[in-house]
């Protein structure tokens, strides 16, 4: 029983981080410009990540000489800007019409996020690993979903819908992206200074 309580519970924390509804607005916005978004190349590329994070996340760091915190406020830029694009309807990250996205920016920074990449990190110190292995299998299988009836989703809410859904989701993708930086930079000026 204790073994299920865990599973849950770190289920929930990888849920809430990788955020898969929150994101869904970004993707379809992404889907709407008429970028492919192959699924299942997203799950494996974000999957792959998860797990080489994992295992090898930050002793990677500490051997190209960056520390979490500071991958962490350079992954927060990443997502204020896709934020910003989300409100302002503006194209900073220029993709061109029919473009690849599936790895970047859906996998990484998306999904596979910064945020998600380090709270990896800290459920080491509290789950055994097989559990954060199938709490990462689960989300995955939801992120599948989510991302296969986006489409669905996007022809029920209509051009309108989904526009007025996109900015409420960019203005929660800029808090978070503050949350993340506003986490990190204080521990990052602690340590340099």
């Amino acid at each position: 029983m204790k073994w299920i309580n865990s599973l849950v519970s770190c289920f929930m924390i990888l849920f809430s981080i990788i955020d898969i509804l929150g994101n869904a607005p970004i993707i379809m916005g992404f889907k709407s410009k008429g970028n492919i978004i192959e699924t299942k190349k997203v799950i494996i590329t974000s999957l792959i990540i998860f797990l080489s994070f994992l295992f090898l996340g930050e002793p990677l760091l500490i051997i190209i000489g960056i520390d979490v915190q500071s991958f962490s406020v350079a992954g927060s830029f990443v997502l204020f800007l896709i934020g910003l694009e989300m409100i302002l309807g503006i194209d900073i990250h220029k993709v061109q019409k029919n473009a690849q996205t599936s790895i970047v920016p859906i996998a990484f920074p998306l999904i596979a996020g910064p945020g998600s990449l380090t709270t990896l990190i800290s459920l080491k110190t509290t789950y055994n690993v097989s559990i954060i292995i199938m709490s990462l299998i689960l989300n995955m299988i939801v992120v599948y979903f989510v991302l296969e009836k986006c489409d669905m989703i996007a022809k029920k809410l209509g051009a309108n819908g989904l526009d007025i859904v996109k900015k409420i989701f960019g203005i929660i993708l800029l808090a978070f992206a503050v949350k993340i930086f506003g986490a990190n930079i204080s521990d990052l000026f602690h340590k340099k200074f």
